[in-house]
């Protein structure tokens, strides 16, 4: 396995979870909810497997819970002792709490403002990354992607940018029938053939030269700048990725996790 551990994460945290009413009233939508856990603690759980444990949260819309869930995560995770006096805290670890492990991370709160788009929160950290590459995420998204291949498909391909191309179901049936009206196929929900974005990428730090300030969108005027220097490429994924965009994909979300049949969860 690569050493990764020297790069950073930069996880884009701004997001308001409009589509998910019921479940997102009053929280960003990378607090939302995947069997106990927020989504955002599972993404980072992926990248913590493969040694990456320096995350840059990029913070829009109430920051601040994520702050506080940050704040008090030992104490939302683990049994401890307090002394009230002194807040000091004894965190109890091991088979004391059956087993659970106590997440070593190292987290920069970036304020990157409530309006500002993807890539000007991605301008707004360039300061805290300290390496010629680094690792970037939505903070909605989960994956099974192997983080080491993609790492090293950026270092062969020598590009600026490298983003994840994933295969996304359609939420409908597909029926196909000849001229004389009679179905000759019916396929249940399958994989559209062609690839979308699915985040998860590594940039070198000259991306942030593509961006001028809060109002550009990552996807838009710095990506397409890219594709016409062919300086971005696509690292083709085939395994399992999902978002969390509606209320439907927090249901079958939190189905796999229940169920134990989350595929991204590799730790």
């Amino acid at each position: 396995m690569i050493d990764l551990s020297q790069y950073k994460v930069v996880i884009l945290c701004g997001g308001q979870g409009t589509r998910i009413r019921g479940v997102a009233d009053n929280l960003p939508k990378p607090l939302i909810d995947i069997g106990g856990r927020p989504i955002l603690w599972h993404i980072m759980k992926i990248y913590s497997f493969y040694g990456l444990k320096k995350f840059v949260l990029c913070l829009g819309y109430k920051g601040d819970a994520i702050i506080d869930y940050f704040e008090n995560y030992h104490a939302r995770t683990h049994d401890f002792t307090m002394k009230i006096k002194d807040r000091d805290r004894k965190l109890f670890t091991g088979k004391e709490t059956d087993d659970r492990d106590v997440d070593d991370w190292e987290l920069t709160f970036a304020l990157t403002g409530e309006n500002t788009m993807t890539g000007g929160r991605v301008k707004r950290i360039r300061n805290y990354i300290d390496e010629d590459v680094f690792f970037c995420t939505y903070g909605d998204g989960v994956s099974d992607v192997d983080i080491n291949a993609l790492f090293g498909y950026h270092w062969e391909k020598g590009k600026a940018a490298t983003l994840t191309g994933v295969h996304l179901p359609t939420t409908f049936g597909i029926v196909e029938a000849g001229g004389d009206g009679i179905v000759s196929s019916f396929r249940e929900k399958p994989v559209m053939s062609g690839l979308i974005n699915g985040g998860f990428f590594v940039f070198d730090r000259s991306v942030f030269d593509h961006i001028e300030g809060d109002d550009t969108v990552l996807e838009e005027t710095p990506f397409k700048r890219l594709v016409r220097t062919g300086d971005i490429a696509m690292y083709r994924h085939g395994g399992f990725w999902h978002c969390m965009d509606t209320y439907k994909d927090y249901v079958n979300l939190n189905r796999l996790w229940a169920e134990n049949k989350a595929p991204w969860k590799i730790w």
